[in-house]
């Protein structure tokens, strides 16, 4: 797969084809996170943050995780020197606004019931870990988010990324709970098992994302002015 990953994104067509990919994996991932938030038993930290903002404000999910977004890809780029790239611009609009039109439609009612609840958080949790597999084959650069942890491991290398991509959790977590954000069962549920059921999507996928070679937004418009 190596070899297949260092020949995408060698023309017009192929950014254009992968960024719809990427677009739809980063749609799909929206759908998932708005089901967690739907379960009505607590959410991942990252959604604590912005729906306790929401809360304070009322300014809509999606306006929320688009400023974030950013506000970490400018940090990104001036602070930690990270390269980003499409899927990096897309992943900052996609996700927050489609979870704004899933709220709008309303296809899904607030869970009342703890086991249904759970069900929901663990079929979100999945199809957010199947969307990553689809957003990653495009090999269009990671999203502003894990463009920061890696950035921050780079700057600070004998502290292991897991234990950074911790205390940003914890960090976003105790400002979602200061701001009143949804916290229960649900975030004890994401926070164990997202990164599990991920790697199954990865696994039924045959998927490895360390196969996958990404482009950055530099390099993309290099190929489209083909220079």
């Amino acid at each position: 797969m190596s070899n297949v990953s260092k020949e995408r994104n060698q023309s017009l067509p192929s950014i254009l084809k992968n960024s719809l990919l990427a677009a739809f994996g980063l749609f799909g991932f929206g759908v998932g996170v708005y089901l967690t938030i739907q379960a009505n038993i607590g959410v991942a930290p990252w959604d604590t943050f912005y729906l306790g903002i929401n809360k304070v404000t009322g300014i809509q999910y999606g306006n929320i995780s688009i400023a974030a977004s950013i506000i970490i890809i400018l940090i990104d780029v001036f602070v930690l020197k990270e390269r980003i790239g499409i899927g990096t611009l897309l992943d900052a609009v996609v996700v927050g606004k489609t979870v704004d039109l899933m709220n709008w439609l309303n296809l899904v009612p607030a869970q009342q019931n703890m086991i249904v609840g759970v069900i929901l958080m663990l079929i979100g949790l999945f199809i957010m870990g199947f969307s990553q597999y689809l957003y990653m084959q495009a090999g269009l650069s990671c999203g502003p988010r894990d463009s920061m942890l890696v950035g921050i491991s780079k700057k600070i290398p004998k502290v292991k990324v897991g234990y950074i991509g911790t205390a940003i959790l914890i960090t976003v977590f105790i400002l979602g709970w200061l701001l009143d954000g949804p916290i229960g069962v649900g975030t004890i549920i994401a926070v164990a098992l997202q990164g599990t059921l991920m790697q199954v999507a990865f696994n039924i996928m045959k998927f490895d994302p360390k196969d996958i070679t990404h482009q950055d937004l530099i390099q993309s418009l290099k190929v489209i002015l083909k220079k």
